[in-house]
């Protein structure tokens, strides 16, 4: 591929979809794309580069953008195709691993071969699933600030992350700003905002609905509203004190702004899987069937997110939660997830089963994530804060405002959309009101910490269902 090592240049999504990130013209060189959050494109020239490691290459970007040291733990690489993502270690060999892009998808996906013939992976500067939120609150640089806001703002906008309503219209006012600058009475209008509404808010909020079925689902009057709900909270938008309002001011208040209210998304900085999960039985023959669902994981917990609607399925802290994996030598690759739960007003647990051939990387990475919180916790007190230390008996510090839980808000869950079982004995799917064994499950539990994941209690009698 052409290119020197230098400055960002800019691709479009449909050129880039034809365009991998390595190209060997050469045993001693060759040229490496590296795409960053906002589609923009770090061209690196690289000597030997089928050795060349995760690590270097992440230098080179952060010598390029001339980014601080921060940007080491706050970004890493990543390998992705619409089959697959993959973060990098700092070991890995990002072109080694191009080449296997084949084999890696026929083991952790579906897809078929003619998909898998012709998908080719992209090498991106993303967000690193193992950077704690409370470090994100102490960067100061506008440029990292702003590779931060770029990646949610995508996320947001392709429904990734699932927002209410009111939340969109808050973090799209958020970009009306950086993008059009401090709000003037008057200027823009409404019509001018419709113009570039699907910059601002979701796609799914910016389609108007037509007839009856849209008229039903509700969609039609969400998207009617978006506009003027948009330009009001626009208004409402905060200038830092003391900054003039040219649009050359910095606009790192509003980046932060955009992250801190990104933070009461519960999914936020998750990485993402594919899976199913069964339906509900439903009907007169009682016919279920499975629904698409993306799996979000990141250092608090996990989040089964349903693909088509948009919504949160289920949220859980790894407090709350066993697990385990089925592999596929075993039979059909599941995730296992079992948590408290009520059976007609009894106490019992649940287990979910989740469809999917990433359910090893899945299973690993939350076993990784319990093991980053359990060696962090000790240090977390001394972390983000700088100066003397406080005075015996002064007020521990403001903790972030947890995100509102509207009746119905997407973030909540809804376990009514489920189908989970009430207890497993021998792998035999029983029914019961309440399970006779006095430990999980599964042995894979946060066992260690303090949480609200309890063992039901046996008892007596046992009613199966």
């Amino acid at each position: 591929m052409d290119g020197t090592e230098g400055n960002a240049g800019h691709l479009g999504p449909a050129e880039r979809s034809h365009r991998s990130s390595v190209s060997s013209v050469g045993t001693r060189a060759a040229d490496v794309l590296v795409y960053l959050a906002d589609d923009t494109v770090v061209p690196l020239a690289m000597e030997n580069l089928p050795s060349v490691s995760a690590h270097e290459l992440h230098r080179a970007v952060r010598e390029v953008l001339r980014l601080p040291d921060i940007a080491l733990d706050a970004f890493a690489l990543w390998l992705v195709s619409p089959l697959l993502e993959v973060q990098l270690k700092p070991k890995h060999q990002p072109y080694k691993l191009g080449r296997q892009w084949p084999e890696l998808l026929l083991r952790f996906t579906d897809a078929p071969a003619d998909h898998v013939a012709v998908d080719e992976p992209s090498l991106q500067f993303r967000r690193n699933v193992f950077f704690p939120k409370r470090r994100e609150l102490q960067i100061h640089d506008e440029e990292v600030l702003r590779l931060l806001y770029e990646e949610a703002k995508g996320n947001v906008l392709a429904a990734r992350y699932p927002c209410d309503l009111e939340d969109c219209e808050a973090l799209g006012a958020l970009v009306c700003r950086v993008q059009l600058g401090p709000y003037q009475p008057g200027q823009p209008t409404a019509c001018t905002l419709r113009e570039k509404l699907d910059s601002f808010l979701p796609a799914h909020l910016c389609k108007r609905g037509h007839g009856l079925f849209a008229a039903l689902r509700g969609r039609g009057a969400k998207a009617g509203t978006g506009e003027e709900g948009l330009l009001n909270a626009y208004g409402q938008v905060k200038e830092a004190v003391g900054s003039d309002s040219e649009r050359g001011a910095s606009l790192s208040p509003h980046y932060r702004a955009y992250l801190l209210k990104s933070h009461e998304l519960p999914f936020y900085g998750c990485a993402f899987f594919h899976g199913e999960v069964d339906k509900p039985a439903q009907g007169f023959l009682h016919r279920g069937g499975r629904k698409p669902v993306a799996v979000a994981i990141s250092l608090e917990g996990v989040h089964v997110i349903d693909s088509r609607e948009k919504h949160v399925l289920l949220g859980l802290r790894f407090q709350e939660l066993s697990w385990d994996h089925t592999s596929p030598e075993e039979e059909e690759s599941v995730l296992w997830l079992e948590f408290d739960g009520d059976n007609e007003g009894t106490p019992v647990n649940k287990l979910l089963k989740i469809y999917s051939k990433q359910a090893e990387l899945m299973s690993s990475l939350i076993e990784y994530c319990i093991e980053l919180n359990q060696t962090s916790e000790p240090a977390a007190p001394q972390e983000n804060v700088s100066g003397p230390p406080a005075a015996t008996g002064s007020p521990p510090p403001p903790t972030q405002r947890p995100p509102l839980r509207r009746q119905g808000s997407v973030v909540c869950s809804r376990l009514q959309h489920l189908s989970t079982i009430d207890y497993v004995e021998e792998g035999q799917q029983i029914k019961r009101v309440k399970p006779k064994r006095t430990t999980s499950f599964f042995s894979r539990q946060l066992s260690t910490a303090q949480g609200s994941y309890t063992v039901v209690q046996p008892t007596d009698s046992l009613e199966q269902g």
